[in-house]
């Protein structure tokens, strides 16, 4: 997704206590840069926020890192976080940390020892071009690669509206030794009771298109 360059969004980051500014130096020691060690959670190209608040709110016996490769997605994710947390009548975003960085060198900051329980891609860049297939977040050597860190059990969630994605990462899955463990191709008329939804996916359901959606683990 394309957004405008937003002026304020790195200095309103730079001053964010939920805001990781080296995330390098926490490789591996993820569980201690939150207030509270609890289980941890990751979701990749976090985008507006939405959905990483609404699950931090939802499970405060959970940590969460959101995190997006750009830096004015996730000044509005700041923005939005802060919202929906104050309406909730919280007022310190205790369990979610916002963090900047190239899924492409995802395993260079999160390790196998911080165990990721659960791994969340929601609404992500299509790229249906052949030559730009190979950078979907659900591509088979991403997938491979998040094994390095997740968490043995640990479940794979993936949302999207769009078919040709979704089929093509059916493929991807088994390719990298997952195990489909739920799958929907129409997930509000499913009657999944643990659905989270995002600043997307109300956007595609209004225009009437389906949102398919699957849970997958390591066989």
């Amino acid at each position: 997704m394309r957004i405008r360059k937003k002026k304020w969004a790195e200095p309103e980051l730079s001053v964010c206590d939920f805001f990781v500014k080296e995330p390098e130096a926490h490789a591996g020691k993820w569980k201690s840069a939150f207030k509270k060690e609890q289980p941890l959670y990751l979701e990749i190209g976090c985008g507006k926020g939405g959905f990483a608040g609404q699950f931090a709110l939802k499970y405060p016996e959970r940590n969460i890192i959101a995190l997006d490769i750009k830096i004015d997605m996730l000044g509005v994710g700041r923005r939005t976080i802060v919202k929906l947390f104050e309406e909730a009548g919280k007022k310190e975003v205790d369990n979610l940390l916002l963090v900047n960085y190239n899924v492409e060198q995802l395993d260079r900051i999160i390790l196998p020892e911080d165990e990721i329980e659960g791994l969340f891609i929601n609404f992500c860049n299509p790229w249906p071009r052949l030559k730009h297939k190979k950078r979907r977040l659900t591509y088979y050597k991403k997938l491979q690669m998040y094994k390095s860190f997740l968490k043995p059990g640990a479940e794979i969630r993936f949302k999207t509206d769009d078919d040709e994605l979704f089929d093509e990462s059916l493929e991807y899955f088994e390719q990298s030794g997952y195990e489909i463990t739920y799958l929907t191709r129409d997930l509000h008329a499913s009657g999944y009771e643990e659905n989270i939804v995002t600043e997307h996916e109300r956007m595609f359901s209004e225009e009437g298109k389906k949102i398919k959606f699957l849970t997958a683990i390591q066989k």
